[in-house]
């Protein structure tokens, strides 16, 4: 329940900051969306990550990974967001007549929703429990 709760917290405040940069870039600022796009998630990504590592699983000093490889796998999943996320805004707004803002808010609801099983079980998860009763 905790990790659920950090996780939702923590994925609320990167969502803000992702969809505010994102927006304020493509609609104060001018750029193109895509630019505005890949800018935001950076952003976002940087805050997101450094959230989940401390904040969301408190137990980071029993990680299986090592930082490196943490990272190495975090990177390839926000690579897989980030084309799952071109790829609907830059299709999908001309194939279903909608606005490529209310594209890309439903694609980031649909990724964010899988990226808790991803982070607890592939990422941020812990050593085995024999494992970390061996260590200490």
């Amino acid at each position: 329940m905790g990790q659920g709760v950090r996780f939702a917290f923590a994925g609320g405040v990167v969502t803000l900051v992702y969809l505010a940069s994102t927006t304020l870039l493509a609609t104060v600022v001018g750029l193109p969306f895509e630019a505005a796009l890949a800018i935001g998630f950076v952003i976002a990504i940087s805050a997101h990550f450094t959230l989940q590592r401390l904040f969301v699983w408190t137990h980071h000093e029993e990680f299986a990974l090592p930082l490196r490889h943490q990272v190495a796998r975090y990177l390839l999943a926000a690579s897989v967001q980030y084309g799952i996320t071109a790829a609907s805004t830059a299709v999908l707004p001309s194939a279903l007549g909608l606005p490529t803002e209310v594209v890309y808010l439903a694609t980031a609801a649909v990724v964010l929703c899988t990226n808790f099983l991803v982070f607890r079980n592939g990422i941020f998860h812990p050593k085995p429990a024999d494992e970390i009763v061996s260590t200490t």
